[in-house]
């Protein structure tokens, strides 16, 4: 299966809309898509997994390197209303934790930051 990756802006938070399978094949298509976005400065991001069916580890790795490289730039990732299966494995690995993650793409977009520890 492929991957659609489309993205569009929210007041100052970047939303990428993903679709299909998120997997070692089509990983590096959201990277890339990820890297062009920091590099036009774009560090507030919220990923619409919505329309995710299948993730693995390589798909969360991606949104991993994200959150790093948005960290050192002062930014933030989101993660917005993944399926059953894909917030269950974002629960297993923990990363649910890590990466903030919200029912909605408007409560992830409208989110106030989380408190610092």
């Amino acid at each position: 299966m492929s991957l659609t990756v489309q993205t569009a802006q929210h007041g100052d938070m970047v939303v990428v809309s993903v679709a299909g399978e998120l997997d070692m094949a089509t990983a590096p298509q959201l990277q890339d898509q990820i890297s062009d976005l920091l590099e036009k400065g774009r560090t507030r991001l919220v990923f619409d997994l919505a329309e995710v069916s299948f993730c693995d580890s390589t798909g969360l790795s991606v949104f991993v390197r994200a959150k790093n490289s948005t960290d050192d730039a002062g930014g933030v990732v989101r993660l917005a209303a993944p399926q059953r299966g894909v917030l269950r494995i974002l629960e297993v690995s923990g990363l649910v934790e890590v990466l903030h993650t919200y029912p909605t793409v408007d409560e992830a977009v409208t989110a106030e930051e989380p408190a610092l520890d």
